[in-house]
């Protein structure tokens, strides 16, 4: 969750620094070795998944990267857990420490339909391959009611606001969180975030998706 949106001169400034951001994750190069190494095609994959074929030809070239809910799918359909994709090759420590510093950011989501980014996310035990869970650190941007945008995943989902306050919808429930404040929900449900009084809210999320 971060940088809001661009218009005007803006666009191309910053889109350039998103691109340079996406590329440097290279989500999308563990992506397609792995589906190649499962001897599927690209339009194999989208039919597992539900996603188009371009969008998964855009995030396997680092063009986009996927949101949570996306990356999700992915993993399902190519049979890992969503910790694949962040692990460090080789860490087998049943115990990891990640310092401060050393928090790897792990993907921009990006609303397909439009120039809208919505959160940052860093990883925070991106060393531990085989997780149960996916804990990060998320900004969520602040924007208009009508442009949130909804996603659902498999699995459960645990937020925790660490600083400002935020607005959680789903279901028929629309609830405010603030600083301090923690929320348990059923990720299967169509879900959106957005910061509030025009401010990023800083929020501890921890993700739980099944295979």
């Amino acid at each position: 969750m971060c940088a809001g949106y661009y218009h005007g001169g803006n666009i191309m400034h910053q889109g350039m620094d998103i691109h340079s951001e996406v590329k440097a994750l290279d989500l999308g190069s563990r992506i397609r070795r792995l589906r190649l190494k499962k001897g599927l095609t690209l339009k194999e994959v989208s039919f597992l998944t539900g996603l188009s074929t371009p969008l998964l030809s855009q995030v396997e070239n680092n063009i986009a990267s996927p949101p949570i809910a996306t990356l999700l799918k992915i993993s399902k359909a190519l049979e890992v857990t969503i910790g694949y994709f962040f692990q460090e090759w080789g860490s087998a420590d049943r115990i990891v420490l990640v310092r401060r510093e050393d928090r790897n950011e792990t993907m921009l989501r990006i609303h397909e339909e439009a120039s809208v980014v919505g959160y940052r996310y860093e990883s925070l035990a991106y060393p531990r391959p085989d997780k149960h869970m996916e804990p990060f650190v998320v900004e969520v941007e602040p924007r208009e009611e009508n442009d949130m945008v909804f996603y659902n995943h498999r699995g459960e989902e645990f937020l925790f606001v660490l600083d400002g306050e935020m607005e959680f919808r789903g279901s028929d429930k629309v609830l405010v969180l603030g600083k301090g404040d923690s929320l348990y929900f059923d990720s299967h449900i169509p879900h959106a975030l957005r910061g509030l009084k025009g401010k990023k809210a800083s929020v501890l999320s921890v993700i739980y998706g099944p295979g």
